[in-house]
């Protein structure tokens, strides 16, 4: 009881007018306990969109599997629940196209899934959130577990998405925001770089871009890192919306693994969006990371909802139109 007494007030001090819905305790930390309703991420939710598309039924989200399938439908019913529009001029939230798997040479057929939830004063101006929802599938042989559930890597990201797309339906936004799974991140960026291809992305002022936020920073607690920061002030406008919430942004303290070019951020960044990744796991010592361990259980729900609040109050300016980052260069 003082534990969770304790998380409560934590909590409360620490994001003040943010609020979380109290979920049932995960395996690896408490789940959020309610604040003020002004600002509400329900956990309960998050959880349940977290253990679905990590479960063992999604056969590891392969692109071009009936399991990547079973996530795209789920993905799917979440945004027609939210009311979203469809983007652009798709008849579904799905943006179907067939590319060339490099490694085996064979057609593969997926989906991004979109959905739009269209700006107010400024609804010309774009922004997009997103993560992708593939994964790497199953092993082909072998005994034990065989299937890369990938709770992390993304699972944790579109939950982000969604539950993203959720309070800004409830809380409105200024600009358009387009909510993004994307696919075959896995295979090489190819689904986000299918949807760069086919933008006027002039029109987008911001990628807001979520990668493996369910695991304790090496900063500690109530932190994550952001991907490519000096390469445009997005990441200063966040830190100034999260002064005085005792939730912090650091710059990506693994440089050598040239992050920002390995997520689905940089087909838009390659564009001149600034688009960048919130991450929260301390990639250089995980030890589940595109392996069969990755599942649900191992992940923190705090540390996920908490950065999805996080994310949340820190692009509110941007959403909003008050503030807009500057372009991405990228150097030839």
């Amino acid at each position: 009881m003082k534990k969770i007494i304790g998380c409560f007030l934590m909590l409360t001090l620490m994001l003040g007018c943010i609020a979380v819905k109290k979920g049932k305790d995960g395996a690896k930390g408490k789940d959020g306990v309610s604040a003020k309703k002004e600002f509400f991420i329900d956990s309960t939710l998050v959880k349940k969109h977290l253990y679905t598309l990590a479960s063992d039924a999604m056969e590891g989200r392969k692109s071009g599997t009936s399991g990547i399938e079973k996530a795209a439908v789920y993905i799917e019913n979440e945004f027609k629940k939210l009311g979203l529009k469809t983007f652009e001029n798709l008849e579904t939230y799905r943006q179907t196209f067939t590319f060339k798997n490099r490694r085996s040479g064979e057609d593969i057929t997926s989906s991004n899934i979109l959905g739009v939830l269209e700006g107010k004063s400024k609804k010309d101006e774009i922004v997009i959130i997103s993560a992708h929802y593939d994964h790497l599938g199953m092993k082909t042989s072998g005994e034990g577990d065989l299937i890369y559930n990938g709770a992390n890597d993304d699972a944790s990201g579109v939950t982000g998405v969604l539950a993203l797309a959720k309070y800004f339906k409830e809380v409105g936004n200024e600009r358009t925001i387009v909510f993004a799974a994307f696919t075959a991140e896995e295979m090489g960026l190819i689904g986000s770089t299918h949807f760069g291809k086919g933008i006027n992305a002039s029109k987008y002022v911001a990628g807001i871009n979520l990668e493996m936020i369910g695991k304790i920073p090496s900063f500690g607690p109530n932190t994550a890192w952001l991907t490519g920061f000096e390469r445009s002030d997005f990441g200063k406008i966040i830190q100034k919306n999260l002064e005085g919430t005792g939730y912090q942004l650091f710059p990506d303290p693994y440089k050598k693994y040239n992050l920002f070019f390995r997520s689905d951020n940089a087909s838009l960044a390659r564009l001149g969006v600034p688009s960048h990744t919130f991450s929260t796991t301390p990639i250089d010592v995980d030890p589940d990371y595109h392996k069969v361990s990755d599942e649900a259980e191992t992940l923190n729900m705090t540390v996920i909802t908490q950065t999805i609040q996080a994310v949340a109050k820190g692009t509110e300016s941007i959403i909003n139109g008050k503030d807009t980052p500057t372009r991405v260069v990228i150097k030839k």
